[in-house]
């Protein structure tokens, strides 16, 4: 919620974003955030405002203007905890920039709200079908409960991964 805060983060992305083709990458990942003002990792129910979408929208837009500026592609992962919380969301953030240069990582152990890991499948389908397209990175990890970003190695929690990786294969994504 700090606008110093997010300020002193574009600056960084900016020194970040000039060191990209030296270190041989053209991506960069960013996390969409949370109005907690001590971790960034942790929701807060002040998430779903409006005041907070705004603040986001804003700095990515400022964020795609560093990016452009050095030939970089932003990518955020939908997360519980952050403002962008689901593929639904993820989907309004990638419609209202309309900037091929924002895309997406896709963490399947990240998509689950509190209570919709019993739809599963509805959850990763849904979230391929809003942001496959879009994809440019995607994580390997796990979860053993839902409302929470996953914290397990690939395999050793609850998620289908026959159908997460069927899911990555199918959007076209072939990293």
């Amino acid at each position: 919620p700090d606008p110093e805060h997010r300020r002193s983060g574009l600056e960084r992305l900016r020194v970040l974003a000039a060191a990209c083709r030296r270190l041989g990458t053209s991506v960069i990942t960013l996390c969409t955030g949370t109005r907690d003002p001590e971790n960034m990792w942790r929701w807060h129910p002040e998430n779903g405002s409006p005041e907070a979408w705004r603040d986001t929208a804003d700095t990515v837009r400022e964020a795609l203007q560093i990016a452009g500026e050095a030939d970089v592609t932003l990518a955020f992962e939908p997360e519980v905890a952050n403002v962008v919380d689901s593929a639904e969301k993820g989907r309004r953030l990638l419609d209202e920039m309309q900037s091929p240069r924002l895309k997406v990582v896709m963490d399947g152990a990240n998509l689950f709200q509190a209570g919709q890991l019993p739809r599963m499948r509805e959850v990763l389908e849904e979230a391929f079908a809003l942001l496959g397209k879009d994809l440019v990175l995607a994580h390997a990890k796990d979860l053993s409960h839902d409302g929470d970003a996953g914290h397990e190695a690939a395999g050793c929690g609850v998620l289908d991964y026959d159908l997460y990786l069927k899911l990555l294969c199918a959007s076209g994504f072939d990293g």
